[in-house]
């Protein structure tokens, strides 16, 4: 497998990786419990790998299970957790019943990780754990990513960002740990597709999802399904673009996305960019 095209920048050298690995491993074994956010992505599984071996059974994995979390992702995780001997579990989180999380304003995120935070907390409240960590890494810093505030008021700890781990970092990492997830591609919510200020449904979901899915069955292993009512504009890995502009890929592109629902199919050709939809937003949101 190769490197995913959307890898930031090479990884740190060999002597500041194994530092900041080190340092990454320190913090964890101060906090001698924790429960770990794990989505499954590259930077969830690697902390989690890390906090299960420095804490064993210290560390306790969860995975959170809604309609806005790609049943493709769960079983990732459900699978590296099994291989790697992760003590995971799930639990059900019920961002879709706030009315601020389906309006989709530029705050969605918050809503969402507000949610999920606070059963993390609690459950680590009942069970006598330490902290509670998510994997927000060095690079986030410099995207919008209003679910920051929600990690800081639960007092939620990044300790790939306090160890100054880059996502390429992560992945040369996780790489020679042996993960699977080491060129995993990028992996948002599905509710990120939908521009902001149109509402956030199941339904809608489901289309996204589907259409995905029927997109990494042709063979596209990066790509971003955005919805814009019947129409379906395709975000695609940059070295995936030109196959998808032959005839034959063509078709079968827009057989397998008219047959998730959508009336129409447009193919970006700028291809896939992180949070491409945070275009609309002022800038000094950003």
């Amino acid at each position: 497998m190769t490197a995913s095209p959307e890898t930031p920048a090479p990884s740190a050298p060999d002597g500041d990786l194994l530092r900041k690995q080190a340092r990454l491993e320190s913090t964890l074994a101060t906090l001698g419990s924790v429960v770990v956010a794990y989505s499954g992505g590259a930077d969830s599984a690697y902390l989690a790998w890390v906090a299960t071996s420095v804490l064993a059974e210290g560390a306790l994995c969860v995975t959170a299970e809604s309609a806005s979390y790609p049943s493709r992702q769960r079983e990732l995780a459900a699978r590296v957790a099994r291989e790697f001997g992760l003590r995971h579990e799930f639990i059900s989180t019920g961002e879709m019943d706030d009315p601020g999380y389906r309006a989709n304003a530029p705050d969605r995120c918050y809503h969402c990780k507000h949610e999920l935070f606070s059963r993390l907390t609690r459950l680590a409240r009942e069970r006598g754990i330490a902290a509670v960590l998510d994997g927000a890494n060095g690079d986030d810093r410099n995207d919008y990513r209003p679910g920051r505030q929600a990690a800081r008021e639960f007092g939620v700890l990044s300790p790939l960002d306090d160890a100054d781990l880059t996502k390429a970092d992560i992945r040369e990492l996780s790489r020679r740990a042996g993960l699977p997830t080491w060129d995993e591609p990028a992996s948002a919510c599905l509710s990120s597709r939908i521009p902001y200020h149109t509402e956030v449904t199941p339904e809608r979901l489901r289309m996204i999802e589907t259409a995905e899915d029927a997109l990494r069955l042709l063979g596209f292993s990066v790509c971003r399904v955005r919805h814009h009512g019947t129409l379906a504009r395709i975000e695609l890995g940059s070295n995936e673009l030109e196959r998808a502009l032959q005839a034959d890929a063509r078709e079968a592109i827009v057989r397998a996305v008219r047959s998730a629902g959508y009336e129409y199919v447009a193919l970006d050709l700028q291809g896939y960019r992180q949070g491409s939809l945070n275009r609309v937003l002022p800038l000094e949101r950003i």
